[in-house]
């Protein structure tokens, strides 16, 4: 776990920290054939590093149903943060479309774990097995601790990436600055004005207007 969790900190990437987490969970959980993140965006479904199809099309029949663990799982931001579901082969109440529909698409049992979240994001990590029974205490204690690991990590991922995008957007906007202010003798506090009040009054991200001025030499 400590090797993986420094591996996780590692990755260049969002995207590669999470196809890692998600191949961990395949290699260490105990049952688990196929994992996946579900991403909740209001009432949208994001599939992230998906491990098999098994999973995109779990997560896409959740969505067209508005109903199902992993479903629950992102939603109960105040309630549990694990869900188990030892057999899916028999009647299961709490879902009654999606079960059956689950079946056929080969699920026998199921895991998830609530990753983060975050004003109208929830995110949970879900494992899945084809038979029925696979997950044990055991094995949810591992899924637990993996995805403790994996939220940290993911978590310091996008960090970064919103950090590093933060820097490109400065730099973009200085550049537009220097530009403007070279072509129309402005002072940086007019160039920056004319960039904000371009962006206001044509609702154009203030990046978007900078990258133009940088491409075309002004506005």
């Amino acid at each position: 776990m400590a090797s993986m969790a420094r591996e996780f900190l590692a990755q260049p990437s969002v995207a590669s920290t999470l196809e890692r987490i998600t191949a961990s969970a395949t290699e260490l959980v105990e049952g688990c054939d196929a994992a996946g993140i579900l991403v909740l965006h209001g009432s949208s479904v994001e599939t992230l590093a998906p491990t098999e199809q098994l999973v995109i099309d779990s997560d896409a029949l959740q969505e067209h149903l508005r109903e199902g663990p992993c479903f629950d799982a992102a939603h109960n931001a105040e309630g549990g943060r694990v869900f188990r579901i030892r057999d899916l082969s028999g009647e299961e109440p709490r879902w009654p479309a999606y079960a059956p529909r689950a079946r056929r698409l080969g699920v026998g049992s199921m895991m998830g774990f609530l990753l983060f979240t975050e004003d109208e994001d929830l995110g949970a990590l879900n494992l899945y097995s084809r038979a029925p029974g696979a997950f044990t205490e055991v094995s949810e204690l591992a899924g637990w601790l993996l995805a403790s690991h994996a939220a940290v990590a993911f978590s310091s991922a996008r960090t970064h990436a919103q950090l590093e995008r933060a820097v490109a957007t400065r730099h973009v906007i200085g550049e537009a600055m220097g530009i403007l202010m070279g072509g129309h003798h402005l002072t940086e506090d007019e160039a920056f004005d004319v960039l904000r009040r371009f962006s206001q009054e044509n609702n154009i991200k203030l990046r978007d207007v900078a990258r133009r001025v940088c491409e075309q030499g002004g506005l």
